[in-house]
């Protein structure tokens, strides 16, 4: 077993991110919640666990400074609400996500040209909804064609939940798919998430770069 290292200093603003040691990963671990999102120099991981909602795992290829998100959609967007260059308040939450998760990594050291992108979730885990699942993976494979980015590697849709644990600075990612006794808990946090999005749009305006 890894001997625990001291826990590095987070970016500046990311100092609100649960961290600490994890032994199941040998490694420091920082957890993400719907609506976050988290980006390091530091060899560390990053984990969620997925239902309906996305998480995008991007970093820099050469000098591994990478991130991870978690975002959903809400359940009312549009079918063709997705769409990147369409800022809609149904699109905001995702936008966010992903603008800010890049634009993150490129302050920190990052650039476009070597800008490595992998996405995991978007399961259809809760009953008698429209499959917002599949509406967050159209989304995001949308956006990040808009903007010119290519996804090297996912896991995606189909009917369960998910934990995703993602090392920048090497780019693995380990997914487990969990059994049903997960689901019920994992479909209580989405439901209240997708209560809360939607009922408290972001606000503000959004930059494309």
């Amino acid at each position: 077993m890894a001997i625990p290292t001291r826990l590095p200093l987070a970016l500046p603003g990311f100092e609100h991110i649960k961290r600490g040691w994890n032994d199941a990963y040998e490694a420091n671990a920082a957890r993400l919640n719907p609506g976050e999102y988290y980006v390091t120099k530091n060899d560390e991981c990053i984990y969620t666990t997925l239902g309906s909602c996305i998480s995008a795992c991007i970093r820099d290829r050469v000098t591994g400074v990478g991130g991870m998100n978690h975002f959903m959609l809400p359940a009312s967007v549009g079918e063709s609400g997705w769409k990147a260059a369409g800022l809609s308040s149904s699109t905001r939450y995702g936008n966010f996500a992903m603008e800010h998760l890049i634009n993150e990594i490129m302050k920190n050291g990052g650039s476009r040209q070597n800008l490595e992108v992998k996405i995991f979730g978007g399961g259809r885990i809760i009953a008698n909804m429209t499959d917002v699942g599949m509406r967050n993976i159209d989304f995001a494979r949308d956006y990040i064609a808009t903007e010119g980015l290519r996804v090297t590697s996912e896991d995606v849709g189909d009917v369960f939940p998910r934990m995703v644990v993602y090392f920048p600075v090497s780019g693995r990612v380990r997914v487990k798919r969990l059994r049903s006794l997960h689901t019920n808990t994992i479909v209580e946090q989405e439901t209240r998430y997708l209560h809360t999005i939607e009922e408290k749009p972001v606000s503000g305006d959004i930059e494309l770069f």
